[in-house]
């Protein structure tokens, strides 16, 4: 469950006003802009932006960005972007450019439904004219290369298979653990494919089998991007919310706050299971999401995140 939800006596021309009067004249009141635009839906925003073009003939965000700065503006800007366009523009600056930035590759690909991935898909072509798949080959390489596009079809199995979740925990021992050298086309096709319920129950079996996480042996024989991304994989099996929690966590327990991460995972779980990452926060760390951002932002930055946290727990 999402800590965003749609605001009850919602309009949109109102809201256009309000935030029109929140611009105008001297010094911007980011209080009312912030409240009220965390307070909304995605899908309401966009209609906001819309009522505020038909009343005044500009584009929202645009006036937006024009009236606020640093953090608060990339923040606020996210929040207007639809889901899908915001992922699809994560990936492509994660890939254009020199240097590709994995992490976010590995996130977005390792998290998202089948569905969103296509949708991901089609909206990166119209946006970029580019083909997200022809892109990630241009930049990556190996079995890291060929997990992403496994990971790109969208099309994991359903449900449970019962007589294959044994073999399949024998056939991922005999590749990893059990040889010398990994067979790592074996990981890749069984955790790109099946099920998050089908996995879980090769876990395990895998547990039994082999005494230990399946995590630990990913880590014990694999290294770099394959590496982390098949830890990705895993995790999102076992939990989404536990994967972001952790993402949260890695975001902030640090020197220096990785805002980049931290504003990408509170934007785009905040409609989808921020209330489940929140229990899986506390339950991991023993403190509240909500006070480690207080702890680690400042400013209008920090209040509009805290909106989207919804609560400490």
């Amino acid at each position: 469950i999402g800590s965003v939800r749609p605001y009850v006596n919602f309009n949109a021309k109102h809201d256009a006003e309000v935030l029109h009067k929140a611009m105008k004249g001297i010094g911007t009141d980011e209080d009312t802009i912030l409240m009220l635009l965390t307070a909304r839906s995605n899908d309401q925003r966009q209609q906001i932006k819309a009522a505020y073009k038909k009343a005044y003939g500009k584009d929202l965000v645009s006036a937006l960005k024009s009236e606020l700065g640093g953090l608060f503006e990339s923040l606020i800007v996210a929040l207007m972007t639809p889901p899908v366009s915001y992922d699809a523009s994560k990936l492509h600056k994660a890939l254009k450019g020199a240097g590709t930035d994995d992490e976010v590759l590995i996130e977005i690909l390792a998290s998202r439904t089948g569905e969103q991935i296509k949708d991901i898909i089609k909206v990166y072509k119209k946006e970029f004219g580019g083909k997200l798949e022809k892109d990630i080959c241009g930049d990556t390489s190996g079995h890291y290369q060929k997990l992403l596009v496994i990971l790109l079809q969208g099309n994991r199995e359903e449900g449970v298979d019962e007589e294959k979740t044994e073999k399949d925990a024998k056939d991922l021992y005999a590749a990893g653990e059990g040889k010398f050298g990994t067979d790592e086309e074996k990981f890749i096709t069984i955790l790109g494919n099946r099920s998050a319920e089908h996995l879980r129950k090769v876990f395990d079996a895998y547990k039994k089998l082999s005494g230990s996480d399946i995590e630990d042996s990913i880590e014990g024989e694999t290294t770099g991007n394959l590496e982390n991304l098949l830890v990705a994989v895993v995790k999102c099996a076992r939990s989404v919310p536990q994967f972001f929690a952790e993402g949260l966590y890695k975001s902030m327990r640090r020197a220096g706050t990785d805002d980049d991460t931290l504003m990408r995972i509170m934007v785009s779980r905040s409609e989808v299971d921020m209330l489940d990452i929140r229990a899986s926060f506390k339950k991991m760390y023993g403190v509240s999401l909500y006070s480690t951002i207080q702890e680690d932002t400042t400013g209008d930055y920090q209040k509009a995140l805290l909106y989207l946290c919804g609560g400490n727990d």
